[in-house]
This record gives C-alpha cells, sequence and structure tokens, in this order.
C-alpha cells in the first residue's frame, strides 16, 4: 500500500475539508457585503439568494464531510440508510451533478456509508460538467458490494484513484489536492474489500466489492 505518514494524512484530509467549504462560504460572505452597501431592492433580493444557496451548500457539505471523514462513520451498529441518502443527496445537490439511488441491502453499518459517501465524492469529481451518479449497493453470497457509475460529458477517471487501487503514489505526490481516493482505497481495505475503477465513454464505474459485514 501506498505509504503516508498519518499527520501528513490528516493535514491533507483537514485542507481537503476546507477546500469544499471555501465556495460556498464565500458565498455567504460575498452576500453579507452586498446587504451592507447601499443600494436598490433588487440588488438586496439578489444578494439574500445568495444568502440562502451559500449557506444551504455550506451546511449541506459540513453535514456530510462529517460523516465521510469524521467520527460518526466510525460509530458502532447499524446506519440509517435513509438519513445517509438524504445527507448524500443534498451534498450531490451542492455540485453539478444529480444522484440516484438502487440499495437492495437491508443493513449498512456505519463504515460501510462512510465508504459509500468517499465514492460518491469520487465520482462527482470524475463529472466536472455535471451529469448523474448513480449509487447502486448489493448483498452478495461473497460480501457487500457498492457501486457507483459517473456519467456525463467529459467524465473522466483521475490519476490519482488509479494510483490509490495499483498502491502507488501519484506522479506529483499525494497532496490535500488527490488525497481523498487514497482514504477511500483505506476505508475499503480495513472492510477486506477490493476497489475497482473502470473508465469508457461518457462514464467511470467506481466499485468495492466483497466488503466484510458489520454491525
Amino acid at each position: 500500500m501506498s505509504s503516508i505518514d498519518p499527520a501528513r494524512l490528516s493535514a491533507y484530509i483537514a485542507s481537503r475539508i476546507c477546500h469544499d467549504l471555501v465556495s460556498p462560504i464565500s458565498s455567504v460572505t460575498n452576500a453579507l457585503d452586498l446587504m451592507d452597501e447601499p443600494g436598490d431592492q433588487e440588488m438586496k433580493a439578489q444578494a439574500e439568494v445568495l444568502l440562502h444557496d451559500g449557506a444551504e451548500k455550506a451546511a449541506a457539505r459540513i453535514q456530510f464531510l462529517r460523516y465521510a471523514f469524521g467520527s460518526i462513520g466510525l460509530n458502532a451498529g447499524a446506519a440509517d440508510i435513509h438519513e445517509a441518502r438524504k445527507i448524500t443527496e443534498a451534498f450531490v445537490n451542492s455540485h453539478k451533478p444529480s444522484v440516484e439511488w438502487d440499495l437492495q441491502a437491508d443493513h449498512l453499518s456505519f463504515s460501510h456509508v462512510r465508504l459509500m459517501m468517499n465514492l460518491v465524492m469520487m465520482a462527482v469529481e470524475c463529472l466536472p460538467r455535471g451529469g448523474v451518479v448513480s449509487v447502486r449497493i448489493r448483498s452478495e453470497a461473497g460480501g457487500l458490494t457498492i457501486t457507483l457509475t459517473a456519467k456525463g460529458d467529459r467524465a473522466r477517471l483521475k490519476e490519482e484513484v488509479t494510483a490509490a487501487i495499483e498502491e502507488t503514489d501519484p506522479a506529483e505526490g499525494w497532496r490535500a489536492e488527490n488525497i481523498q481516493p487514497l482514504f477511500a482505497k483505506m476505508i475499503c481495505d480495513g472492510l477486506e474489500g477490493e476497489f475497482t475503477a473502470k473508465a469508457s465513454d461518457g462514464q467511470v464505474i467506481l466499485m468495492a466489492a466483497g466488503l466484510r459485514a458489520e454491525g
């Protein structure tokens, strides 16, 4: 497995979280600045829309990132699938793609959901121009399988995803901007699963298969 110092890993993850929050929080700040300036009612109305949108996106991302990277994903027992879906949908909606679900599993642990959310993050990044992220979960004889399909214009598989799977380092090394696929691979390995990814015209498929049951 690609080795990385734990202190660097935690620093990179923290930076990645901050990066995801910069855009919506900047929208809130800009809206507040506009509302403090003298102007007509139309400008004030636009500022209120900007404020509402930024606050909504920031809240959605914070809730999701607490689960995907934080201690919520380490809880024991069964996760609330309905709540996990709601949190994930809000996160995806704060970006360009939309999300579809095909879940046929009666039980998901918090670790399973944590891995699913990290795969969702990767799928969203595969779609720079938007598209559809499809989440498929199945309980199979060999273990739980989580499959993410990202379909959209110019869908692409990033170098760091391949590097994480092949247990190598990216050409420029691990950094805050590319650390997340390695983190997802670590979660998958912890669940004794196999992580694979493949790209074809207009879509990328990310799969974690053979995940052990928990909770």
